[in-house]
């Protein structure tokens, strides 16, 4: 059964503090060119759902994640809020983990929902399966992340965590060509589909055996879910992504109809 709009709806009326209507999700990006395959938060494309997207002035991949100072940023991540909930978006999200830092400071400023991390996921993660075994944290550069990112987000640092780095403690040349900066030089940007799934798909593998005890993984970067189907027909592990997030976010939010028979 389908209907071309929500028959609940009889009167419209304008509401003085926003400007769009029928709006989804507002996601903050990096102030960065960065191509991301169908699946990356920054690809529209993929996602089912309306976004709105803002990009942080000044609030590079650098400054948030390298940088160990990150007090610079707080003030351009609540003007893009504000303007995101101004628009008329019914949360707001993020598309790097390390937006986790400033989980609290944005819920705090504003009035929606607020998903400023996939690690928002890891205590959910870590009750769905029990608790006896680790779960997994999989990003870029995960030594970046602090026991502030953690706390933020409600991870007990102390809780059973496993680690895996990406650019860290893995060769995945086509990730770094997108997210190291300082290895683009003069180039654009660019990643081959097939490598990078080949190289990622390998690591995770790897981390996997190594880590037995591993329960489910969350995947931290935007450019890591666009594998995860892959990934978990390797690993048969639960996976938690941004796209799972995201999701969650939207039904939220807007939960859907429930058409059916009796």
């Amino acid at each position: 059964m389908s209907r071309n709009r929500d028959f609940g709806i009889d009167v419209i009326r304008s509401q003085p503090t926003t400007y769009g209507c029928g709006m989804g999700l507002g996601i903050m990006l990096f102030d960065e060119v960065c191509p991301g395959f169908p699946g990356s938060v920054r690809n529209a494309s993929a996602h089912p759902f309306p976004v709105q997207y803002d990009v942080v002035k000044g609030v590079d991949f650098d400054r948030l994640v390298i940088q160990s100072d990150k007090s610079a940023c707080l003030e351009p991540i609540l003007q893009v809020a504000r303007r995101l909930e101004r628009m008329g978006c019914r949360a707001i999200a993020a598309e790097c983990a390390h937006f986790a830092y400033f989980q609290k400071e944005v819920a705090a400023e504003i009035s929606v929902p607020v998903f400023m991390s996939s690690l928002l996921q890891v205590p959910l993660a870590q009750r769905l399966t029990g608790g006896t075994g680790r779960v997994g944290i999989v990003c870029a550069f995960p030594r970046r992340l602090t026991e502030h990112h953690l706390v933020s987000v409600g991870i007990d640092p102390a809780s059973n965590l496993a680690f895996m780095g990406v650019c860290e403690d893995y060769s995945c040349p086509d990730f770094e060509n997108l997210w190291s900066v300082d290895k683009w030089g003069s180039a654009v940007p660019t990643a081959s589909f097939e490598r990078a799934e080949a190289e990622f798909v390998s690591a995770c593998k790897d981390f996997v055996s190594k880590n037995p005890d591993l329960r489910a993984l969350i995947f931290g970067c935007t450019g890591l879910q666009p594998f995860a189907r892959c990934v978990q027909r390797e690993v048969k592990l639960p996976i938690f992504s941004w796209s799972t997030l995201l999701d969650f976010a939207f039904s939220v939010v807007v939960h859907r109809e429930h058409y059916g028979h009796v």
